[in-house]
């Protein structure tokens, strides 16, 4: 992180974009304080992602199914891992 008066920023302010376009943050001070920062923004995806599920997934048969007692104990809150 870099940190840097006011003065010091106009003064080189190209200088410390392309730290920030190299992945640096910029702290600006006002008489050694911190006031503000410049920080990289985030680079678009280059592509998109697709939405949803995948295609080929297949869920079993037993996803469906009611699950134990003691599991459905331990959900509700109840002792049962007691």
């Amino acid at each position: 992180m870099i940190k840097i008066n006011i003065a010091e920023g106009r003064a080189h302010f190209s200088r410390y974009i392309e730290s920030v376009e190299r992945g640096e943050t910029v702290t600006i001070c006002r008489r050694n304080v911190p006031t503000a920062e410049i920080r990289p923004l985030q680079r678009p995806l280059r592509e998109l992602r697709p939405v949803g599920i995948d295609r080929g997934m297949e869920v079993p048969a037993s996803f469906f199914e009611p699950l134990p007692d003691d599991v459905l104990a331990a959900l509700a809150g109840g002792a049962g891992g007691e």
